[in-house]
């Protein structure tokens, strides 16, 4: 199985591949990222499936499988890190709030 390195994100090439269905991998990520990820995917109704594998324990790496209706794999995977992101400040900020709060 070769791969298109891009940084942190590799797809991988030699299976069939298409806009609606692509298998990437998360180079650096383990579990931690993957379930959120594929959570997040799983929540956008334009996505099939999603699913993540950790190929070995000792292989810091992510396969990270998005299977589409009709919006571009990378388009819902990058949808789905924004989300990702947008929770993230959420959850910073009722930090904030509840630690300004609880000084008064």
């Amino acid at each position: 199985m070769d791969t298109e390195h891009v940084g942190k994100l590799s797809i991988v090439e030699g299976e069939e591949h298409d806009d609606l269905c692509t298998t990437l991998v998360l180079h650096g990520e383990d579990h931690t990222l993957g379930n959120v990820v594929r959570h997040m995917l799983i929540k956008n109704p334009a996505v099939e499936f999603a699913g993540y594998s950790v190929p070995h324990p000792s292989e810091n790496k992510i396969n990270l499988r998005i299977q589409t209706y009709s919006t571009p794999c990378l388009s819902a995977l990058y949808r789905a890190l924004d989300d990702i992101t947008d929770v993230c400040d959420h959850v910073l900020e009722q930090i904030d709030k509840a630690e300004v709060k609880a000084r008064r």
